[in-house]
């Protein structure tokens, strides 16, 4: 447990005070419901790229994968090679054409809203449908972030987990009711930019402190050989798992409503360059203190206790050690902005489906636009008491309940999103039929065949494919999409090459 201190208290408070003051200034700025779910489509290239990152990069980046990299060595590196791969094709090849499709196909709102308006879908199944995947699995990824500012408050307060997660929760519902997503895309750009901050400054001191990198590289072979191993004991099994994480990219509701939000699509290649440099920056950094940290634990035993006990805490513990109070206070600071930056986006797009399409799609289709902001806000309320209820077990792990969100979305969304954007043959039963194949597979994969059969292959590759077939089968099996529908695709794929994608 770190030792609560004045600084620590204070630098704690003055943060969590100026999210609250931004969620502030984003409520006096939310005229209406578009602006309360999407910031009325008016982010700039920098506010998209940090809150598209920030969102992404939650308090996994500073907790599940340095815990992973501290216990396992260089082999769960491979993670961070897959995301910033994925990361990239996602910037590159979705985020433009997203940008204009939702635009064209009745100003989507929700990823929900796409999908029905992009197949012209009356019959509202696909609505429905992909509403419920995506609060199936952010109830789970939700769940991930409560856990991790739980994890953050218990370290440095001494609470009981119970009162951590609840305080750890707090701020975070607070803005996100008050401000929407103006609030949460503004909170982003001050949470990326400590993030960003703490991942530069700690490994540097983690290193000097462990010897350098040639020094520390010795004390881990000593220690232990096998964590100098690209492939660790899972073999390349293992890599495919990792590598596989950045498939999930493209069926990441909350990173996907920040390029629906962006100002323009040539606004998307600057915020791009701006989002991968971020990206690859905050990934090296996570990657060197959990796997320095090995050395710097083992040259300092007396303080590893903690880190032994739950890995996950590798960089607080090393923040608590390594800093004064006052500069402490700040990096732990920016772990609980990992942690509410992307807890809060998802707490918005939850809010979104159950207020645009639950609420207004079928209890009141002509609510107005003060009463669909309260709604959403009822809304987030709700998604918040979910979370806490799943993440209840001191026990849970934060970057398990993150892969097993991130695969459901990957599997269930990615493979329906892409061939949504560039296949003008797919059909609304190929888009239904990859959603359903592509959640039912991951949640099967992962209680049967990794949990009972103990076959590790991480479970958004089967997922990913199997969707990825069923769209193609199903589509090509039945009736081409009408004249209208396809003429859209056409006039968007024009307009894509006269922009230069």
């Amino acid at each position: 447990m770190i030792q609560s201190s004045t600084p620590l208290i204070v630098t704690f408070l003055v943060y969590l005070a100026g999210m609250l003051l931004i969620g502030y200034y984003a409520w006096r700025s939310t005229k209406n419901f578009d602006d309360y779910i999407l910031g009325g489509r008016r982010l700039s290239p920098t506010t998209t790229a940090l809150s598209a990152g920030a969102s992404d990069m939650s308090g996994w980046l500073m907790m599940g994968l340095p815990g992973a990299m501290y216990l396992n060595g260089l082999s769960e590196a491979w993670i961070g090679l897959g995301l910033v791969t994925g990361a990239w094709l996602n910037w590159h090849y979705v985020a433009g054409p997203l940008r204009v499709y939702t635009e064209r196909t009745g100003n989507a709102l929700t990823l929900p809203d796409y999908m029905t308006n992009r197949f012209k879908d009356t019959s509202k199944v696909l609505r429905v449908l992909s509403a419920l995947v995506i609060l199936v699995f952010f109830a789970v990824y939700c769940a991930s972030g409560v856990v991790a500012g739980g994890r953050l408050f218990e370290s440095v307060f001494g609470m009981s987990y119970t009162q951590a997660i609840l305080w750890g929760a707090a701020v975070t519902v607070a803005y996100s009711l008050i401000g929407g997503f103006l609030a949460v895309s503004w909170t982003d750009v001050a949470q990326g930019t400590m993030m960003l901050f703490a991942l530069l400054v700690t490994p540097v001191l983690v290193l000097m402190h462990s010897g350098g990198p040639v020094d520390a590289l010795e004390v881990i072979r000593e220690l232990d050989p096998t964590r100098l191993n690209w492939i660790g004991a899972g073999g390349v099994i293992a890599i495919i798992s990792a590598l596989s994480w950045g498939l999930g990219y493209c069926g990441q509701p909350h990173i996907l409503a920040r390029f629906m939000a962006a100002e323009s699509i040539q606004s998307i290649p600057k915020a791009r360059r701006i989002g991968m440099g971020w990206m690859i920056l905050c990934m090296v950094g996570s990657l060197t203190v959990g796997f320095f940290g090995i050395a710097y634990f083992a040259l300092n035993p007396d303080a590893a206790g903690p880190v032994e006990a739950n890995p996950e805490r590798v960089f607080i513990i090393a923040v608590e050690l390594l800093f004064n109070p006052w500069i402490a206070g700040i990096i732990l600071s920016a772990i609980l902005a990992a942690v509410m930056s992307t807890l809060s986006s998802q707490l918005i797009v939850c809010s979104s489906v159950l207020s645009e399409d639950f609420y207004r799609g079928f209890v009141r289709k002509d609510a107005s636009q003060r009463e669909l902001v309260w709604v959403g806000r009822a809304s987030v309320l709700l998604v918040a008491l979910v979370a806490l209820w799943l993440a209840r077990d001191p026990d849970s792990r934060v970057l398990g309940l993150v892969a097993y969100a991130w695969a459901g979305f990957g599997s269930a969304f990615g493979p329906v999103l892409i061939l949504s954007l560039f296949w003008g043959r797919m059909t609304r039963n190929g888009a239904l039929a990859g959603m359903v194949t592509g959640a039912v597979v991951v949640i099967a994969w992962k209680e049967i065949v990794v949990e009972q059969l103990g076959f590790a292959l991480y479970e958004m590759v089967p997922g990913f494919i199997a969707a990825t077939l069923a769209i193609v089968v199903v589509s090509l099996l039945g009736r081409e999409p009408d004249e209208e529908i396809q003429g859209t695709h056409e006039q968007v794929r024009l307009s894509l090459r006269e922009t230069g994608y």
